[in-house]
């Protein structure tokens, strides 16, 4: 789940707040990185941002569910997402009274984690977009990597564009509720209750996905929306199954027996590659919190839980036992890769993830069959499966007129537009021809098309999360099966639609402070004492401020 060092959140000007005197000169030196007390001398009048103001409630859109399109593997409330066999043979026209936002270019600073597409003269699919869009989408694209110093660098020149991406505080600390106050569209007025109706397919997004765009008592941003279920720890049921395994172990010490029965290093074969998911599963058949647990308003952290300790001990019991590959400590990235090709045989991963297997490995492995592992209860019966987030980031607007703000959500909808329209079939499989053929119904990206595809029209927002797999469609029952068991068990974050200013200075840092102790305690470099002291110090320098504030913003919205 989806992840330097800041100055202490008491003495950052990012903790200025407009009271109606703050000059955009004073916001954007504060962002450039330049310390409170100088953007204070300069600026008038200020008073300090509170966990309680960013966390004010608003009223959230409508929840209005697409019904365009039917399906026997339909959606449900409580967050499985819907299931298709085929791409019907009469799309449905998403905008039968022609394109939706017309007007001047609109301008999309995001992200990419596959490598950038055609630009826009030279791509098929991109063209054809904005035709059907009603007006450019200048896409602005960064590597993911580089993307929080590219948005800190962008906010602090003042030159912003109509629409950016916004990860999440605990990614990037640039983003607070003062900054989107002062430079960005509150558009409470325009998707609050029933005048979500103006955007029927942003009213298609599930209200679990609206709740973490709320800041400031406002709608400040629209959402990226990702499943709840969250994803699965998948198997390699081909490899399993040649050796008789039962690949559903029913505790702790079942799934323990089943990585050393499945380990052959003779034959390069091991059961798990990766560390810090395989401590998130231990985590979950213990029903540990998800990130935090809240209980009567009162936080705690899932890392200062007994549960933590536990699940550290059980992954050095891994290691010692010699079902981790050789290279987890020392080789990052590769967990992905191992799996695919079989050297492992389990693997924690999202929900995508499941199509992206077949599609990369599945045609050099003759048999490769994936599965997918619930965790089981520690001591048995049955396991939790920590809620997926809601968004995978948020997308903000530039204050602007209200025309151009409604003609941005007429583009922005339009890109929301649900399975089954044409408009969908357009944004993820580009033109029929050149970008996809047609195999039955079901679209198939030509070479042209998989590279004009990676337009990354879903780090602006997207239809809520469809499975859907033409090259192998049998696969969509078991991912539905999947959804329909995870969300039994589900652990949310109640800290997820949440703001701690502190956490956003502080967790990255921390972050990567914790993981290295916690690996070397599952490697056996550390003794697990050593996370007692982990955890005194992050109390001690963060944990306990962090806590606070989640607790008088858990009050405010729950006030």
């Amino acid at each position: 789940m989806d992840t330097p060092v800041d100055t202490p959140v008491n003495t950052s000007a990012n903790t200025l707040v407009n009271s109606g005197s703050l000059s955009r000169r004073g916001f954007l030196a504060s962002a450039a990185g330049v310390t409170a007390g100088l953007a204070l001398a300069g600026c008038g009048d200020y008073r300090p941002a509170t966990a309680r103001e960013a966390n004010a409630q608003a009223q959230l859109p409508a929840y209005l569910p697409y019904k365009g399109v039917t399906t026997a593997m339909p959606a449900t409330a409580d967050g499985v997402a819907p299931g298709y066999l085929d791409y019907p043979a009469a799309p449905v026209t998403a905008f039968p009274d022609g394109p939706p936002a017309k007007g001047p270019a609109i301008d999309i600073m995001t992200l990419i984690f596959n490598p950038v597409p055609p630009p826009e003269g030279r791509n098929v699919l991109w063209q054809n977009l904005n035709k059907s869009v009603g007006c450019d989408l200048d896409f602005e694209i960064t590597p993911v990597g580089d993307y929080p110093a590219k948005f800190a660098v962008t906010i602090a020149g003042g030159d912003l564009p109509d629409a950016m991406l916004m990860l999440k505080p605990d990614q990037n600390s640039a983003a607070t509720p003062d900054m989107l106050d002062t430079l960005f569209e509150d558009l409470t007025p325009h998707l609050s209750g029933d005048n979500i109706r103006d955007y029927p397919f942003l009213a298609n997004i599930p209200s679990a996905s609206w709740a973490p765009c709320v800041r400031n008592g406002g709608i400040y941003a629209l959402p990226m929306p990702r499943p709840l279920s969250g994803g699965p720890t998948y198997t390699r049921l081909d490899l399993i199954d040649k050796r008789g395994l039962d690949p559903n172990p029913k505790s702790w010490a079942e799934f323990l027996q089943l990585c050393k029965d499945v380990t052959d290093p003779k034959n390069n074969q091991y059961a798990l590659g990766d560390s810090i998911t395989a401590w998130n599963f231990v985590m979950q058949m213990l029903k540990a919190p998800n990130n935090w647990r809240a209980e009567n308003g009162k936080f705690t952290w899932y890392y200062e839980t007994d549960e933590a300790k536990q699940a550290l001990d059980a992954v050095r019991r891994l290691t010692r036992a010699g079902v981790m590959h050789p290279d987890t400590y020392s080789v990052l990235g590769k967990a992905k890769d191992w799996f695919g090709g079989g050297q492992t045989v389990m693997n924690p991963d999202a929900p995508a993830a499941w199509n992206d297997y077949y599609t990369n490995y599945a045609a050099a492995t003759k048999g490769f069959e994936l599965g997918y592992m619930m965790a089981p209860g520690y001591d048995g019966g049955a396991g939790g499966q920590w809620q997926g987030s809601a968004n995978y980031a948020t997308l903000i607007v530039k204050k602007a007129p209200r025309s151009r703000i409604q003609q941005i959500l007429r583009a922005m909808n339009a890109l929301a537009a649900p399975f089954g329209t044409d408009a969908y079939l357009l944004r993820k499989y580009g033109v029929r021809g050149p970008d996809h053929t047609l195999k039955g119904t079901d679209p198939v990206l030509t070479p042209q098309g998989q590279a004009e595809a990676t337009l990354p029209t879903i780090f602006a927002t997207d239809a809520p999360f469809t499975l859907y797999y033409p090259a192998k469609p049998d696969i969509v029952n078991t991912q539905y099966a999947f959804q329909k068991e995870a969300v039994k068990v589900l652990i949310p974050n109640p800290a997820e639609p949440l703001y701690s200013p502190t956490d956003s200075k502080k967790s990255k840092l921390f972050g990567t402070l914790l993981d290295d102790t916690r690996k070397g305690i599952m490697q056996g470099r550390l003794p697990l004492k050593a996370w007692d002291d982990a955890m005194r110090n992050w109390r001690k320098e963060a944990g306990d401020r962090i806590r606070a504030e989640f607790e008088q913003a858990w009050e405010t919205r729950n006030s």
